[in-house]
């Protein structure tokens, strides 16, 4: 491998995205592959139409085991651990004492204690996060020597089928552990495109043989992430730093989904969590800004960071994530507005390169999402 320098870290699988003709990136402190010889509109509508395969090797991967980790985690998550059944997967949050959400995460209960995947760029401060609040109660482990694939797209489940038979009985959201060509895998049927798909957690000495044993499948490409961003945008997916930081509660990024009912004011384990009394106000009395959809007209993109005015050219929010989306055939964004603007309809206006480009608000996602529930 590619010595790696102390400001860039590589996955396991750089030589072989350099192999492919990637062309590679720093992302979140490593050289990640942007888009492949493909090209990130073909590797977009491939992944919609047949199958994507990413390495996302550079997520963190961490394991809590103990007696009380459910319980102990419940201390850091709005979301129901405790209930959790084995090789079930949730949607979890970090949030700290204002409610911001400090990242968001996936639980899954296994066989021996929790696994979690959380993004790359937190992960070194989620695992300070967890021992500084339930290291005296819990082990916590960062899980250095796997590797994390992701096979996305409607051909997906016929190609893993191959492999491993038993993965058509597992539904969106749900784990097991399954023997793929020889190499033993912890995998979950979710992702992060809309599409049904698998992620799957394996030792990263055997990442480059499983990779290319899924690309001798016809229907299957590497996909880097640029295309990576369409999806997920197209699917009206958060981006930590981007829709979620530290400032935004769970409430106002539209994700009150996630929010347990076991754990709401009402339920059988209400609060307990950092920032639940700031996010109990917002869900009984409101929000003053609210994540939501945007569908610019014409065919300029509105990128992060652009400027959103109202009818008055008063600046009223700012985009959290925008682009073009292959499959909707034109530019969609998402960003924060003041609730009163946020009804669906709503005209308002972008600001790129001095020019207002007219939006409307419009429902997420963009595009239908196809997770497979049975």
């Amino acid at each position: 491998m590619t010595q790696a320098t102390e400001s860039i870290k590589y996955t396991p699988l750089y030589d072989f995205h350099k192999q492919l003709g990637a062309k590679m990136v720093e992302f979140a402190g490593y050289s990640m592959p942007v888009q492949y010889p493909l090209g990130i509109k073909q590797e977009h509508l491939h992944t919609r139409e047949k199958a994507g395969l990413f390495d996302v090797s550079h997520m963190g991967q961490i394991l809590l085991k103990g007696e009380s980790a459910a319980a102990e985690l419940e201390k850091l998550v709005p979301v129901d651990i405790v209930d959790l059944p084995k090789m079930k997967q949730r949607y979890a949050l970090f949030t700290n004492s204002r409610g911001g959400v400090l990242d968001d995460l996936m639980v899954t209960n296994i066989e021996d204690g929790l696994f979690l995947v959380v993004n790359s760029a937190c992960k070194q401060k989620d695992v300070e996060h967890l021992k500084r609040h339930i290291q005296h109660k819990c082990d916590i482990e960062m899980l250095k020597d796997r590797s994390l694939l992701a096979l996305q797209g409607p051909a997906a489940a016929g190609i893993m089928a191959k492999l491993a038979p038993e993965s058509s009985q597992m539904v969106f959201m749900t784990a097991a552990n399954l023997v793929l060509d020889g190499v033993e895998c912890l995998v979950t049927r979710s992702g992060y495109t809309g599409e049904d798909g698998f992620e799957i957690s394996l030792p990263s000495s055997h990442a480059e043989h499983l990779a290319r044993l899924l690309l001798e499948e016809e229907d299957v490409e590497m996909i880097g992430l640029g295309a990576r961003d369409t999806l997920r945008l197209e699917a009206g997916l958060c981006l930590y730093g981007h829709d979620l930081n530290e400032n935004i509660t769970p409430v106002e990024a539209g994700l009150t989904w996630a929010l347990s009912k076991e754990r709401r004011k009402d339920g059988k384990r209400p609060g307990g969590y950092l920032g639940f009394d700031k996010i109990f106000e917002q869900l009984e009395k409101g929000i003053q800004m609210k994540r939501v959809g945007l569908q610019p007209e014409g065919k300029i993109p509105v990128r992060e960071n652009s400027i959103i005015v109202d009818d008055d050219d008063q600046i009223i929010g700012k985009v959290s994530s925008g682009g073009f989306g292959p499959s909707v055939g034109g530019p969609v964004s998402m960003g924060y507005v003041p609730i009163e603007s946020a009804k669906e309809g709503t005209k308002l206006w972008a600001l790129v390169r001095d020019r207002a480009i007219p939006m409307q608000v419009v429902p997420l996602p963009f595009m239908k999402t196809h997770y497979y529930r049975g």
